[in-house]
């Protein structure tokens, strides 16, 4: 993946401001590394970062938790859809129950991108605070809803805006603690996004049948609150911004190949959330699996994506990104074509942990893809955040369309679900093709 080096706009004898840029460490995560936020001081308000050390790994560990409760949390969504569907709490579509978790996903990208100017201006501490309240907050009140709408309010918007406060500190701050380590320890953050994807999930389901929903859904709050704590302990911004970027570049949208890229990107996120929010289900509706096996292919899942999210990365930084992300969106496609005919538990599980993998690959790398793509690199941070704003619309044909595909019958259509997500997939892979050989040509060891 793309990755964010501090390095000096100065003269030869004295550096005058420092930027974040992108060009050589591996961010070993998820889309939930996107937000890099630019940030210009005179030398004598930032000095050399210590590049290490008990204070400088102090606020790894606080980022690994924002992720942990951001990104993380957002991956669990599979198992509630799941229990959505019994129809215990409130009845409803499948198309619906997905609005949730769409609505949960578009708002973190969405404030995501405007908590970086926010972050810029020197509000760090405000945005830990709203974004802790949310997340916490819609937990809380999630455990007291009866009706969908408040469904909705609580665990989409409330919980979703929570989250994109909480991961644009999480990427920002990093930076300024190192320099020729600033990758492994984005990438080490990172995985806090997958490590809540498996942990969270296992513990709904264990908690279900013991305590009810209400309580299963406090003490995840509960858990979400007692860990964001650390950050508020242990992080510190070690300098304050000079300049804060602009929230949206209007340039952009008149940029064909970052245009394309955007498309390609949008396309591929619908794929990949058919399967975070319908995997689960698929497992119990279709009675391949038990309900408590079907609860564990969300942990299985994002087990998968924590590998695709970090090997890949490396291979990234020598072939380029877009020779990693076209044939992965591709495998993907095929995965899910592949899933029309599971019919027994081991099949469910080796899909689901392959689609986990070259999902998180897919996952991983659209910011790098922007980067390579971006001339102007003061704006890296701009196009990054309405790149990634704008293909979040994706997720909406995954849980709307794909839930209109199930309908409401007992057999539930899985077969087009997973068609439908598939030529997503393809499509969005065909779309990388088109834009590997606009930017690169026809060469084969072209590094795009």
């Amino acid at each position: 993946m793309s990755a964010i080096a501090l390095h000096s706009a100065s003269s030869p004898t004295r550096a005058e401001h420092w930027h974040f840029d992108y060009p050589q460490a591996k961010i070993r995560d998820s889309v939930t590394i996107t937000l890099p936020v630019a940030v210009e001081t005179k030398e004598d308000e930032l000095d050399i970062p210590p590049n290490g050390g008990l204070k400088a790994w102090l606020q790894v560990l606080g980022s690994w938790m924002l992720f942990f409760n951001t990104w993380g949390i957002l991956n669990t969504f599979g198992v509630y859809q799941t229990y959505y569907e019994s129809g215990v709490l409130f009845k409803t579509t499948s198309s619906n129950i997905a609005w949730i978790g769409s609505i949960q996903a578009l708002a973190m990208l969405a404030t995501g991108a405007f908590a970086g100017p926010l972050y810029d201006r020197g509000y760090f501490r405000w945005l830990l605070i709203v974004g802790s309240l949310g997340v916490v907050l819609g937990h809380m009140l999630l455990s007291l809803v009866a009706t969908y709408w408040e469904a909705i309010l609580t665990q989409g918007f409330l919980v979703g805006i929570g989250g994109g406060c909480l991961y644009v500190p999480a990427v920002a701050i990093l930076p300024t603690y190192f320099t020729s380590n600033v990758g492994l320890a984005l990438g080490i953050a990172a995985s806090g996004s997958s490590t809540g994807g498996i942990i969270y999930p296992i513990m709904f389901y264990k908690l279900i049948d013991k305590v009810g929903f209400a309580w299963s859904v406090r003490i995840l709050g509960f858990t979400a609150l007692a860990t964001l704590i650390i950050p508020f302990a242990v992080m510190k911004v070690r300098a304050k911004p000079a300049k804060a970027r602009s929230a949206i570049d209007w340039t952009a949208f008149s940029d064909g190949k970052f245009m394309t890229a955007v498309a390609g990107v949008m396309m591929g996120f619908t794929s990949c959330y058919v399967t975070v929010f319908y995997t689960s289900y698929f497992g119990t509706a279709s009675g391949i699996v038990d309900t408590s096996l079907a609860f564990y292919l969300v942990p299985i899942l994002n087990a998968g994506s924590m590998f695709g999210r970090t090997l890949p990365n490396w291979l990234s930084d020598t072939i380029g990104p877009l020779n990693v992300i076209m044939p992965s969106a591709m495998i993907v496609g095929a995965l899910l074509f592949c899933n029309t005919a599971v019919v027994s538990a081991g099949g469910i599980v080796t899909t689901t942990l392959l689609l986990g993998f070259f999902e998180g690959v897919f996952l991983a790398l659209p910011p790098a893809v922007f980067v390579t793509l971006i001339e102007d690199k003061s704006k890296i941070g701009t196009r990054i955040g309405m790149g990634l704003a704008l293909a979040g619309l994706g997720v909406f044909p995954a849980g709307l369309g794909g839930g209109a595909l199930l309908g409401s019958h007992v057999d539930q259509h899985f077969r087009n679900l997973w068609i439908f997500g598939g030529a997503f997939a393809i499509c969005a892979g065909a779309i990388f093709t088109a834009l590997r050989v606009w930017k690169g040509g026809f060469g084969l060891f072209v590094k795009v």
